[in-house]
């Protein structure tokens, strides 16, 4: 006779769902048999023998959870000499005493990956012992170690296949900004050889005009009296007017061929395409490189001040850095436009001269050259430059910021690809440098860049 009971032995259903990454244990077969502890081997082993693919048994004491007997684990005692003899006859409780085992007990809400994980971390002899998976407080069930592992292959081929695929995207994009850049490029080319003939004719113009204007004064001082033809055509062109405003036109062609020279340098370096190994290079044309190319952005609410220090050149890939600068001032303008229409939309408003005034939207860039520590124990310092971009916009969220500091995490960063995370990993990875992020509602946010001098 028996000295308990046996709970009938269940299977629950597998998920009709494909499996992906983010699957659960709740979703793999589970087995659910319950026996008490009092119950006698014998029983137990029956159960085995209708039920070939049971695992093994959950064992309960007075509806409590006590541990975990495995189908191996019993017929390995059965088989020793005596075993049967022992075991087979005897309550549970005393072959659960010499077949005590370490239990690998798991949430349900497990990841199936994670469960692999820990699963592969047990001792060599334990490998194959089910995994017991909690549903509830009182709520066991067991899993095959083998759907375990089928599961976790699926999924890693699910993976390989998420990578693969957003590789032949990343791949795509790549080869599109690169045919971009190319394209970019050779405008810049063009815009900058017309130019560059305007710009070296400004030179002569200049002088033969300055000549001509001479030779007319010399004219009037030695023939005061003219016909009535010059006379009249004087006052058509209004001559004295043309002496006047004539050189300040060559200034203006003077300063638009320069603007629009700087403009197609900026967009020739903007577009460069690193070599190799890092190059020396001027951060300070980098930076204002970029601030005219988001010329277009900047509107007049919106003020940019430089405070550059006395910076060397820097090894870097000054095109990579170019996207870091840019990413990061894209940033800037996108917080401050919001603040720029209400301080124009408020101003437009009837308010009381006693009323505070906004201050006004600013982006400040600062450089200068800083000693860094190694470490925080450390003594020792190395030579590094600190470009610091800070605006006095509405700031960030602590959530927000904890956001931005995670996808600068490799797995985050490959889940979703933003412009500061791509900025991160050039700044750590390509030039061995540190990206800090500081922000304050209301008061602003700053983005501090390192790069050792090396």
């Amino acid at each position: 006779m028996s000295n308990g009971f046996l709970t009938p032995p269940s299977l629950s259903e597998e998920s009709n769902q494909d499996l992906s990454l983010e699957s659960t244990l709740s979703e793999l077969p589970l087995y659910q048999f319950q026996v008490e502890i009092t119950c006698l081997g014998v029983e137990v082993a029956e159960v085995f023998e209708k039920y070939p693919l049971l695992p093994g048994a959950i064992l309960v004491e007075q509806g409590k959870f006590v541990g975990m007997i495995s189908r191996r684990s019993l017929l390995e005692y059965l088989l020793r000499p005596q075993g049967v003899k022992l075991f087979l006859k005897k309550p549970l409780k005393v072959l659960y005493s010499y077949a005590r085992r370490e239990l690998l007990v798991l949430p349900d809400t497990t990841p199936i990956l994670v469960a692999a994980q820990q699963s592969l971390r047990r001792s060599a002899e334990l490998l194959t012992e089910p995994i017991i998976v909690q549903l509830g407080a009182s709520d066991y069930k067991l899993l095959e170690v083998q759907e375990l592992n089928i599961a976790s292959w699926q999924i890693r081929g699910i993976e390989t296949q998420v990578r693969y695929e957003r590789a032949q995207a990343q791949m795509i994009q790549t080869e599109k900004m690169a045919s971009l850049g190319r394209l970019v490029d050779g405008v810049a080319h063009e815009i900058l050889d017309p130019v560059g003939f305007i710009w070296g004719n400004l030179t002569y113009l200049s002088t033969y005009s300055q000549q001509l204007l001479e030779l007319v004064s010399a004219y009037e001082a030695l023939l005061p009296q003219t016909s009535v033809e010059i006379t009249q055509l004087k006052e058509e062109i209004e001559l004295d007017y043309l002496q006047k405003d004539f050189p300040q036109v060559i200034a203006s062609i003077r300063a638009g061929a320069e603007r629009l020279k700087k403009l197609g340098i900026g967009l020739q370096n903007f577009c460069h395409i690193d070599d190799v190994y890092p190059k020396p290079a001027d951060l300070h044309a980098i930076l204002d490189g970029i601030i005219l190319l988001l010329q277009s952005r900047l509107t007049s609410e919106i003020e940019i001040v430089r405070q550059y220090g006395h910076l060397p050149p820097v090894s870097c890939f000054s095109g990579q850095l170019n996207q870091v600068f840019m990413n990061i001032i894209n940033n800037a303008i996108d917080a401050l436009i919001n603040q720029a229409v209400s301080i124009k939309v408020s101003q437009e408003f009837n308010r009381t001269r006693q009323a505070a005034s906004p201050q006004k939207p600013r982006i400040e860039i600062t450089t200068e050259v800083c000693s860094i520590k190694y470490s925080e124990s450390s003594v020792s310092e190395y030579r590094a430059v600190s470009i610091r971009i800070a605006d006095n916009g509405p700031g960030m969220s602590a959530e927000k910021q904890q956001q931005i500091l995670e996808s600068f995490s490799v797995d985050k960063r490959g889940a979703k690809e933003t412009s500061l995370a791509v900025s991160y990993q050039i700044v750590r990875a390509k030039h061995g440098g540190k990206m800090y992020l500081r922000s304050q509602p209301g008061i602003g946010t700053e983005f501090e860049i390192i790069l050792p001098l090396v």
